[in-house]
């Protein structure tokens, strides 16, 4: 990874941060995102003084909202010429609905479109690179999801664990569809289920809800460590070079549940996400 250039979103803690410690310490110019300035400054000089590389940088953006996304984008493709890892990793678990100031519901804007829009303006920077390599942290929990193209954001029906589930869903299938657009070029695009990880994911939950997800992590999930070494494998390992279009368990391509692989409904994810994110200016 000696002078690749990486973008970790949900860099500042957890899987992200211990993905872009990894590729900082292989030599990577890393670019950290997060949404809190001081946790973002933090992270960056942990980083730094754990190894000894100087080239990490971090943006501030809260990625649920597009107008963000769009002048995150457009900072990164004015300070870098090329991207060769992008690493699309934040998310977060919204027991109760609440709307966006951009009026998205906030599990379907930070876990898919935010997905979809950076992806979609940083494919210039990544097709600049030798092989450039688009990486969407997706999770098993997308098995349970269910396409409601009626009512994608919960509007009429709302309950945060299926709206969960359907968002990872949708990273699926829009690696799936993003992977066969790209079918030609240098750039590959792959998602993964990196583990139940602990972290602080899901803490924003106030009470029982919150308390549930803190006990599961105390006594199921694994750490960031073992949850980073998926994404780290998808972006660093030289035979994957022309892998595309899968999804990967423990660092294994494994095939994703029945339901993501239904090109239609990829193409009416794809053109549904493109019709709200021109509808945002």
């Amino acid at each position: 990874m000696q002078d690749s250039v990486v973008l970790v979103t949900g860099a500042s803690g957890g899987i992200g941060f211990v993905c872009a410690e990894v590729l900082a310490a292989r030599g990577a110019q890393v670019i950290l995102v997060g949404r809190d300035q001081q946790k973002c400054a933090d992270a960056a000089a942990a980083i730094k003084n754990s190894t000894d590389n100087r080239k990490i940088s971090f943006e501030v953006a809260d990625l649920s909202l597009l107008q963000e996304v769009r002048a995150l984008a457009g900072r990164i493709l004015h300070k870098h010429g090329h991207i060769d890892v992008l690493l699309n990793n934040a998310g977060g678990f919204y027991r109760q609905r609440q709307i966006t100031t951009e009026g998205l519901e906030y599990t379907f804007a930070l876990n898919h479109m935010a997905y979809f829009v950076l992806t979609s303006l940083l494919l210039p920077a990544l097709g600049q690179a030798k092989q450039g390599r688009i990486i969407n942290v997706a999770s098993r929990a997308h098995r349970r999801g269910r396409m409601n193209f009626e009512d994608l954001q919960g509007k009429l029906a709302y309950a945060g664990w299926p709206a969960y589930c359907q968002s990872k869903l949708m990273n699926v299938m829009f690696t799936y569809a993003l992977a066969r657009q790209l079918e030609g070029t240098a750039i590959t695009a792959n998602s993964l289920h990196p583990g139940f990880v602990r972290s602080a994911f899901g803490h924003n939950n106030p009470g029982f809800a919150g308390l549930v997800v803190r006990l599961s992590q105390i006594l199921l999930a694994i750490s960031p460590e073992a949850g980073a070494k998926t994404p780290l494998h998808l972006a660093c390992a030289p035979e994957l070079a022309d892998s595309s279009g899968k999804y990967y368990e423990k660092s294994q391509a494994v095939i994703s549940s029945p339901e993501s692989l239904d090109t239609a409904a990829q193409d009416r994810l794809w053109q549904i996400s493109a019709e709200i994110a021109a509808s945002i200016p």
